[in-house]
């Protein structure tokens, strides 16, 4: 005979289903939603000052500290950066402002630590886990580094911060030769640099290193070869303001793609690194939900009430109206099994 109890227990067992069908999360993220403001023509892709910013509607974002795996710095310094996206048909940009008093773009020293920033967008349909993703749920991670961006105006080495070493001798080189340049170009001293590691790359083309992820412990760099986001950064005055762009497509497995016509996720993550903060030791959001705006209306027309206004996140990549439908519905089947409740036996 049908109970109250049994009753509850297969309405729970209904919705679990319904959530793991529809792979809604109990807990979303902060209701914010990026607008990427259609321009026609470049984008601004290394002016973080350029007027075309202001067509975009800035979007701040809450960030808090990674609390999960060490490095654990409970208290970051960066709680929270301005967000605004642009595109025009072909590229998508991004540009992320926030207060940092120092400027930390050298890390020849190990006592140093770099300024940083980074964006991440899920490779699958779906949300995994926002800080780094997790198994069977990658995340492609855009990471903007500040000594990067110093490396391509002036390359950084010892020598910058230690003028006065002295290097005594070098095998393989002769007496006449400067073994504070001969060094540097022969392989056999920089092993990172034959191996094709990034970081020991001896002219950059980009400040921005483009990664996969799978969940902590599984960040890979996609090589020498699959580097195609763009960057740049300025500090001034207190405040990073760093731009990433890149085509909206990819022909790259491991790379996120864009379609304007539609819903995407985005979760952002800063370091200071006057406060040592490095590698895990970060401040990170949760997901913010990013969007195209139409491209036959333009930004300058919208009445800036409707512009400024921020607008909720759109839960599971679903259209508006499947989500009315879907709410509609469970709130129909609420109804009737309280009604249906009340008339069982205890």
């Amino acid at each position: 005979m049908l109970s109250r109890t049994r009753l509850l227990l297969f309405a729970i067992l209904l919705l679990a289903a319904a959530l793991t069908f529809w792979q809604t999360p109990l807990v979303s993220s902060q209701g914010l939603t990026v607008t990427a403001a259609y321009v026609d023509g470049d984008l601004p892709a290394d002016d973080p000052l350029s007027a075309l910013w202001e067509e975009a509607a800035g979007v701040e974002i809450p960030l808090s500290a990674q609390v999960i795996v060490r490095p654990i710095f409970p208290e970051t310094r960066v709680k929270s950066m301005t967000a605004r996206s642009l595109y025009n048909g072909e590229s998508l940009a991004f540009l992320l402002e926030w207060e940092d008093a120092t400027d930390n773009s050298q890390t020849v020293r190990v006592q140093d630590f770099r300024d940083g920033a980074a964006l991440q967008f899920p490779l699958l349909e779906g949300q995994p886990f926002f800080c780094m993703g997790q198994e069977g749920g990658n995340v492609n991670i855009w990471h903007w580094k500040a000594d990067w961006q110093a490396d391509m105006l002036a390359v950084g080495d010892v020598e910058t911060v230690y003028p006065n070493m002295h290097i005594d001798y070098y095998y393989g080189t002769e007496e006449s030769d400067d073994p504070r340049t001969a060094a540097y170009t022969d392989v056999a001293y920089v092993t990172a640099r034959a191996a094709d590691n990034l970081f020991a790359a001896p002219l950059r083309t980009t400040p921005v290193e483009d990664l996969i992820a799978g969940g902590f412990g599984g960040l890979t760099s996609q090589g020498m070869g699959g580097q195609n986001v763009q960057g740049y950064g300025v500090w001034q005055d207190g405040r990073w303001r760093v731009i990433f762009s890149r085509a909206l497509t990819s022909a790259e497995a491991e790379d996120a793609s864009f379609a304007p016509d539609k819903v995407y996720s985005v979760a952002f993550a800063a370091w200071d690194g006057a406060n040592g903060e490095r590698n895990g030791a970060k401040s990170t959001s949760q997901w913010v939900s990013l969007q195209f705006g139409k491209a036959e209306v333009a930004a300058a027309e919208q009445p800036a009430a409707a512009k400024d206004k921020p607008q909720r996140l759109i839960l599971g990549h679903t259209p508006l109206w499947w989500t009315v439908l879907v709410l509609t519905t469970l709130l129909i089947f609420v109804v009737i099994g309280t009604l249906i409740y009340y008339r069982l036996p205890e």
